[in-house]
């Protein structure tokens, strides 16, 4: 038996002795590969030397002609802050909120790690997040946001490695001007002005703990993007601050009745179709993709402002009488510069930028052309063409009133839209001449070469046929339509400054007279009666057919605008034409747009319209068939 329990006992022992001798050399194996693993993580991290410099996307900042800020692009921010700088509410509602026990823990919050480890587990999902500010300064400024083993070693080396390399209030600077909020924008800073519209030294209580709000979702809860969600955090975050002894209940109740000043949304800037295309532009003028840059703009700001409620309010009202879901409105100086664009009624809800990429038939607001034409073929505006019934191979050119008036004047036939006479016009001219004409004033768009181009067959955008008409306004120069007066990097350094430019000369100054006279009995007695303001204007209406489209192009010696109404997708409104609704929208725009500014004359020439009767105009038989058909415009 004793020997037995001996034997017993001793095979005990050689059973622990070789579990020992086995954990061991677990425990040194473990010990090596935790070694080895923790030197490839130290060996791998990013360089800590540079990584305390800023890197972000240059910021593209888009200014108005006032110097009021209309958009940036890239990374935003502010100017660098120091801890003193800002007001005490914020860095106790950051703690409050995302680290409260941040000035006890070593860049490693054990206790916090356990809580949220086990209030996930209890909720089956990632319900809370254990990291300190110490990790988040590490993972924003070294790391990317991947989801692996080696990532989430090196937060810990490197949350270690900032406790001991800075004191508490460096690392809570740091976190202050580095950490994202939304919108584009870096740092409490960028934030307080995109968001409040001033810096952070300024904001108020409330307005921390709404900026406190945005660290757990930037996106979710930025208040441009649902302000209610933006409440009930800001909410959520003062009870933090209540719980963590910064503010008492009475205090919380006081900051939230009185929250300060939240800038209106993206949604509702101005001029974003605008700063859509300048944006756009900027790469062809300079080549400065590291530099932070400042683009000086023509538009107006005012006008712009007037110009977007005019177009949306006019858009609503009419909606269901006129079966019109769109618009979009142009406004230029003579020189080409834009001050005003409105690509249509919602940003928000289309991008689209109907002035600078929807291509639309132009209507009878091609005429002006077509008749520039006539006149190098000998024509003049008192010479006599017959407005009579028109067969060109089946093809049957209507106007917009069932009769017809005989011989009338070009002038007369201009005012009142006349097309079987635009029809006579471009024949005589010849459609080479009429295209030779178009391309001239700026027309780039693929034309039909045919006898339609008289009633504008082809498609083009608004801003081409905006700045076709500016030679009207300024005398017969061609422009090249600009947004773009002035570029400079961050340093203040003027990298462009426009100096003026354009094709130069494209008419005389006697068939300009001649045009401008002729558009200006448009207004004063045609068919854009509509639109008259109070001074000198001349212009002209467009209708496509089965009113798909309508337009009024028009100018005054100081400005030329455009309006369109229609719809996207080509379907007819009801009987609306260029010199009714958008006649109408363009007058309101205009004399906001002028104001009390003093009255100028048009280039003129001319006294008076329809002076002498000429010969009627004889065509030749052979007309060019036309492959699309067309109907009539007002």
């Amino acid at each position: 038996m004793a020997k037995r329990l001996k034997r017993q006992s001793a095979g005990k022992q050689a059973v622990v002795v070789a579990l020992a001798k086995w954990t061991a050399t677990v425990a040194v194996w473990g010990f090596i590969a935790v070694v080895l693993m923790s030197g490839w993580f130290f060996l791998t991290l990013p360089d800590i030397d540079t990584a305390l410099d800023a890197t972000r996307r240059p910021t593209i900042t888009l200014l108005a002609a006032d110097g009021s800020v209309l958009a940036a692009a890239g990374d935003l921010y502010g100017l660098p802050v120091q801890l003193a700088d800002v007001p005490d509410a914020l860095p106790k509602a950051i703690i409050a909120t995302e680290d409260r026990r941040f000035y006890s823990h070593f860049g490693l919050d054990v206790i916090g790690l356990l809580r949220a480890a086990w209030r996930n587990a209890w909720a089956g999902r990632i319900v809370q997040g254990g990291s300190t500010i110490t990790q988040q300064v590490a993972k924003n400024l070294f790391l990317t946001a991947e989801r692996t083993l080696r990532r989430k070693a090196q937060e810990a080396m490197l949350s270690l490695w900032l406790e001991y390399r800075f004191s508490k209030e460096q690392i809570l600077t740091i976190y202050l001007n580095r950490v994202y909020l939304g919108a584009g924008t870096y740092g409490v800073d960028a934030a307080a002005r995109k968001y409040f519209g001033r810096p952070v030294r300024d904001i108020s209580t409330y307005q921390s703990a709404l900026l406190a709000g945005l660290l757990k979702a930037p996106s979710r809860y930025n208040p441009h993007a649902s302000v209610e969600r933006s409440r009930e955090r800001t909410r959520q975050v003062l009870a933090n601050m209540v719980a963590a002894g910064y503010l008492t209940e009475a205090q919380a109740g006081a900051a939230e009745k009185n929250p300060g000043r939240t800038l209106q949304a993206a949604s509702k800037r101005i001029g974003q179709h605008f700063a859509d295309w300048v944006l756009s532009q900027v790469p062809s003028y300079i080549s400065a993709a590291d530099r932070d840059l400042t683009v000086i703009t023509t538009l107006d700001a005012r006008l712009q402002r007037q110009a977007e409620r005019q177009v949306r309010d006019a858009v609503a009202a009419n909606k269901t009488k006129y079966r019109v879901t769109e618009a979009a409105a142009l406004v230029m100086r003579p020189a080409g510069a834009v001050v005003a664009m409105v690509g249509g009624t919602n940003y928000s809800a289309s991008q689209f930028n109907r002035t600078t990429q929807a291509l639309r038939q132009p209507g009878s607001t091609f005429k002006p052309f077509i008749f520039l034409a006539g006149f190098e073929a000998g024509l003049t505006p008192s010479s006599l063409v017959s407005d009579g019934p028109v067969n060109v191979a089946g093809w049957k050119p209507q106007n917009y009133k069932p009769t017809f008036d005989g011989d009338i004047s070009l002038t007369d036939a201009m005012a009142n839209s006349i097309n079987t006479v635009a029809v006579r016009v471009a024949e005589k001219a010849g459609v080479k001449r009429v295209v030779e004409t178009l391309k001239r004033f700026g027309i780039t768009a693929d034309l039909q070469p045919d006898l339609g181009l008289a009633l504008g067959a082809s498609e083009v955008t608004m801003i081409e046929l905006t700045a076709a008409y500016a030679p009207f306004a300024n005398g017969g120069y061609g422009v090249w339509p600009y947004a773009i007066s002035e570029i400079r990097d961050g340093q203040g350094t003027t990298l462009y400054r426009r100096q003026g430019g354009g094709p130069g000369r494209v008419e005389s100054a006697g068939n300009i007279a001649a045009i401008n006279t002729m558009l200006g009995a448009v207004i004063e007695r045609g068919t854009g009666k509509n639109a008259r303001i109070d001074r000198p204007a001349a212009g002209k209406s467009g209708t496509t057919q089965s009113y798909r489209d309508a337009w009024f192009i028009g100018y005054t010696a100081d400005l030329v605008a455009a309006v369109w109404v229609g719809n996207d997708d080509g379907t007819a409104m009801k009987n609306v034409t260029g010199g009714g609704l958008p006649a109408r929208m363009w007058r309101d725009l205009m004399t906001a747009a002028h104001g009390d500014t003093a009255r100028k004359q048009l280039p003129s020439g001319l006294q008076g319209v329809s002076q002498r009767a000429e010969k009627p105009v004889k065509t030749d038989a052979a007309w060019q068939v036309i492959k699309n058909i067309f109907g009539g415009d007002n």
